[in-house]
């Protein structure tokens, strides 16, 4: 699906220090897959924000991650929307190998793990109820322990969807069964399904999917971003039990990435990029959301999402609908510029890397040295630093709105579901200290753990 900007004339789209400069490519063509998380790059076209920076941009909707991946790195694309994991892992060489690189978070939260209802029924009586008789939140995985067991007594595997292996929603779905009690698998360099020693066994499935493959019953739950868990609710397939938000307040998501090559050879309009991507987080964000139900309406044309009005205002608006009438006030479910949403923070990347690390796919030990040098290889605040200051100058953008003096990692986070601390300046002691994951030096060898 393709959509053609139309810009106007340089001559009279470009402003402030970005004018004076030539823009070494100003035909740009973007990829994004099927989520409200891409939102940024709807309304930097919708607003003119692009326009605003001389660039000729289409966007097209992409199959799946992979796919869009593979168009970035080959070049038929120019930039993407993406999982933040894709940089990290295709820079380290996890998969397909390229360096990645992104200047730009597009955005905290978003993502929701939903059960069918029969495996719904079966959990609900061992969560506690509020007074009002509806479910004590946020849930705990540990209700889906004995569910597990069932299913596993009557010789039935446990199957789960996430959207990609390097995905926020595989490690968000792994952190919140670990937490429980349940082991979501390993991999290995000889084994990359994931399910080495697994309780609950995980694959891949592209979002727009997880409903179907949910009623189905070839799944009976899954991880993924918005629409589709409110697509599951509304449609009376399936019960969202937990945000992303309940497993780590304002957790990243989704960046925007680049080939290391287009933002070397093409930094003027890699400024431009940014400065549009910026412009359109904070009008998302504006005045306690007063711009989300346009948002939502433009994310409804089928070039975009291509969901009901409905479903997707149902957790972009400030709620969120965890069963039928069970609509409850969730006001950072998406979050696109506050909190330094948008900074890349280099503990961001730290934090992707321990859970691969935590799970096998970085197969063997690595320095704490190692982690903060692949995140700053991939991250890129500086770019993004510089695109701000710019903005600032010429009187779109406040001073007060980013983080200037910070070292590039966030303070210590204490309020993830587990309880453990994150500190990205520690990330090996931070593996340490799960019950659930490799450790140490331990190592996953002919399918068991080994040191």
């Amino acid at each position: 699906m393709r959509i053609l900007i139309a810009a106007l004339a340089a001559t009279t789209a470009l402003s402030g220090p970005l004018a004076a400069q030539d823009l070494e490519i100003d035909e740009l063509t973007f990829g994004f897959i099927k989520l409200t998380d891409m939102a940024p790059l709807a309304i930097a076209y919708e607003r003119g924000y692009f326009e605003d920076e001389g660039l000729f941009v289409t966007l097209e909707a992409q199959a799946n991650w992979r796919v869009l991946l593979d168009g970035v790195i080959d070049g038929t694309l120019d930039g993407a929307h993406m999982l933040a994991g894709q940089p990290i892992a295709a820079t380290i060489g996890y998969g397909t190998e390229a360096h990645i690189v992104t200047p730009f978070s597009m955005d905290l939260n978003g993502n929701g793990i939903t059960v069918s209802n029969k495996v719904w029924e079966l959990m609900r009586p061992h969560i506690p109820s509020m007074p009002d008789g509806r479910p004590q939140h946020p849930i705990s995985a540990a209700a889906l322990v004995p569910v597990v067991e069932q299913f596993r007594n009557e010789g039935i595997r446990f199957d789960m969807g996430m959207v990609f292996p390097v995905s926020t929603h595989n490690y968000e779905l792994r952190y919140w069964l670990a937490a429980g009690g349940l082991h979501p698998g390993y991999y290995s360099p000889a084994d990359i399904t994931g399910q080495i020693g697994a309780d609950v066994f995980l694959s891949v499935t592209p979002p727009p999917q997880m409903p179907a493959t949910l009623e189905a019953g070839t799944i009976f739950g899954y991880c993924v971003g918005e629409p589709w868990n409110q697509a599951a609710v509304q449609r009376g397939i399936g019960v969202a039990v937990i945000t992303d938000y309940e497993i780590w307040p304002n957790n990243p998501e989704k960046v925007f990435g680049l080939t290391a090559d287009f933002v070397e050879e093409n930094p003027n309009t890699t400024q431009a990029i940014v400065r549009a991507l910026i412009r359109a987080a904070m009008w998302l964000d504006e005045n306690d959301n007063a711009n989300r139900m346009e948002a939502v309406e433009i994310l409804s044309n089928s070039e975009y999402v291509g969901a009901d009005v409905e479903t997707i205002a149902a957790s972009m608006t400030g709620t969120f609908e965890y069963e039928p009438g069970d609509v409850r006030e969730v006001p950072d479910f998406n979050v696109f510029f506050r909190y330094n949403a948008t900074y890349p923070y280099y503990s961001d990347a730290v934090w992707y890397l321990t859970q691969m690390r935590r799970w096998g796919q970085i197969a063997e030990p690595k320095s704490d040295e190692w982690y903060h040098e692949v995140a700053a290889s991939v991250y890129r605040p500086d770019i993004y630093l510089e695109a701000a200051r710019s903005l600032v100058e010429d009187g779109l953008a406040s001073e007060a709105d980013f983080p200037w003096d910070t070292d590039g990692f966030r303070n210590v986070a204490t309020d993830l579901i587990d309880g453990i601390p994150y500190d990205g300046r520690t990330p090996n002691a931070y593996i340490d200290s799960f019950p659930i994951g490799l450790t140490g030096g331990q190592l996953v060898i002919d399918g068991e753990v080994q040191g």
